[in-house]
């Protein structure tokens, strides 16, 4: 019997007992069905999470401040030391803490630490509002995101910023697009923009910048991009010309190696430490989120596995009590020549087919029912997390999990199919 001819037989014999192969395939359709879903579940939160990530920063600087000192209960508040550096709030560290600023002769400290290639302070700078640049129109209030010269923007329309532009480039929170007066991300892409600012000696000033992207807000880091020439042209006009004014920094951007390995990493934060620095990565800082939801999806797999397994039982119970039925058969097969090896191929072809249909249905409803469910909560509840697809459907993962259950299928029917291979032609055929 030909490989096509085997194929076509166990196909067709699948369908013998419809009832019980129906039954059979809708306890596999559970397991995929559920699979489909949690790994999709999975997917789209972690395709959340790194784009709130890229948000934070680039993976390979370092967010350094200088070190913390806690103020335990017991001890009180830290006392002042009139010859330490000024206190700049840097939103680094828990509640609780007391953290300095960082000078310029931190800076050089940092710089020379061997591993660190750069240092860059964020400066601080606080617009008063952005209006379209090519029409007089209402202002908005506008906040910037002191770190997104380093940051990856989640975008809609357009590019990220070029940091060693010496143009001014902005990326626009795409809920700026509309009251601006643009018609779409698209249309936004290009315009020029006008920032206000106030000086420290309350004079108003403008600033002018283009418009290179449009971005989904993000959770984790509030406000507009800048590259570093437009970051540079706020400061100077909110300094109000005075040189002086910016002398310390509550944080630094610190950049190293990406080909680093992790213990590189962590020797050069130990390093920083040593000098009395604190530093942190990104997967630092949003580590222990991505801990939890792999747990949590792996333990949703978990169940649907156990799923499976209680599916494969069913195949089990199925193909056996096709061999028992199929007895005399299967002794007419062999007495007409038919080796034992096909006719453990015939039964272990039957095993995946259940195992394909009952898969390939529950992937398919997975993705229906998925994607409705997913536009619905994206409007809905959702829809104050902008670019959460909270199921993400991605092929190669849809493929993993109907090859997962053949596999289990498979594995399913090698009982069976060795039970049927070993029959003994004489005796199958004088079976009642």
């Amino acid at each position: 019997m030909r490989t096509q001819d085997l194929v076509a037989t166990a196909i067709s014999n699948t369908f013998r007992s419809k009832l019980r192969t129906t039954l059979t395939v809708l306890a596999i359709f559970v397991g995929a069905f559920t699979l489909t879903l949690t790994n999709a579940v999975g997917a789209g939160v972690s395709q959340y999470v790194d784009a709130q990530v890229g948000a934070l920063g680039s993976p390979d600087v370092f967010i350094v401040t200088q070190a913390s000192q806690a103020a335990s209960a017991d001890d009180g508040p830290v006392e002042y030391d009139p010859n330490g550096s000024a206190m700049v709030s840097s939103n680094q560290g828990p509640p609780g803490t007391t953290t300095q600023a960082l000078t310029d002769a931190d800076l050089t400290t940092i710089s020379d630490t061997a591993g660190i290639e750069s240092v860059d302070p964020v400066r601080s700078v606080q617009p008063d509002y952005i209006e379209n640049g090519a029409e007089s129109g209402t202002q908005y209030e506008f906040s910037i995101n002191a770190t997104s010269a380093v940051t990856t923007a989640d975008l809609t329309a357009g590019a990220q910023l070029d940091g060693g532009s010496s143009e001014a480039e902005l990326v626009l929170p795409d809920t700026f697009v509309t009251p601006l007066g643009f018609d779409s991300a698209e249309d936004a892409v290009g315009a020029s923009v006008t920032i206000g600012i106030t000086d420290i000696l309350g004079e108003k000033h403008t600033v002018d910048a283009t418009v290179v992207g449009v971005s989904l807000e993000s959770l984790l880091a509030a406000g507009a991009g800048a590259n570093d020439a437009l970051i540079a042209e706020l400061a100077e006009a909110q300094s109000g010309g005075i040189d002086t004014a910016v002398t310390s920094y509550g944080v630094a951007i610190a950049h190293f190696d990406d080909t680093l390995s992790a213990e590189q990493i962590t020797a050069l934060k130990a390093d920083l430490a040593a000098a009395g620095y604190t530093a942190s990565t990104i997967e630092d800082q949003l580590g222990a989120v991505q801990t939890v939801i792999t747990g949590i999806v792996g333990v949703l797999n978990a169940f649907a596995v156990i799923a499976l397994i209680a599916a494969a039982f069913g195949i089990i119970n199925t193909l056996l009590m096709s061999v028992q039925e199929r007895t005399r058969e299967i002794g007419l097969m062999k007495a007409m020549g038919m080796s034992g090896g096909k006719v453990y191929t015939l039964f272990s072809l039957e095993a995946i087919v259940i195992g394909f249909l009952g898969s390939a249905i529950g992937a398919g409803v997975a993705i229906g029912l998925g994607s409705i469910l997913s536009n619905v909560l994206a409007d809905g509840l959702l829809s104050g997390l902008p670019g959460l697809n909270i199921l993400l459907f991605e092929p190669a993962s849809v493929a993993f999990v109907i090859l997962l259950v053949m596999l289990i299928a498979f594995l399913s029917g090698t009982l069976p199919a060795q039970r049927a291979a070993k029959q003994n032609p004489i005796e199958s055929l004088r079976y009642e």
